[in-house]
């Protein structure tokens, strides 16, 4: 299947793969220049989410343009990821917290149900 597709679809593919390469490379110079695993753990996160929805994004056009017909199934992945990754990143937080208290670090106390109830 040798198909020609326009050059209004190909740029866009190619901006959006682009895009989503240089948010890989942006998490990953935030990985290695922040410090603390606290901090350490935003920027991939964030550029990872961005970069998967770039190229579902440009899949979604691509093969849309190339079956002629809305090809949507693409978006699976980034809807995966968006309700996967806070929910991982929330446990590895708390993980590391935990391991912190436990080796006496200095961190926030931990909050307990009735300081919430009062309003405290």
């Amino acid at each position: 299947m040798n198909a020609e597709l326009s050059l209004w679809i190909e740029v866009p593919v190619a901006i959006l793969l682009v895009l989503s390469s240089l948010f890989a490379l942006v998490g990953a110079v935030g990985l290695l220049r922040m410090k603390d695993y606290f901090q350490r753990m935003h920027p991939p996160a964030l550029a990872s989410t961005l970069g998967a929805w770039s190229v579902a994004l440009a899949s979604i056009i691509y093969f849309s343009a190339l079956k002629s017909a809305p090809v949507l199934h693409a978006w699976l992945i980034p809807i995966l990821l968006a309700l996967t990754v806070p929910v991982t990143t929330l446990l590895l937080a708390r993980a590391a917290l935990f391991r912190k208290r436990m080796a006496g670090d200095d961190v926030p106390a931990e909050v307990s149900s009735r300081s919430m109830e009062s309003g405290s």
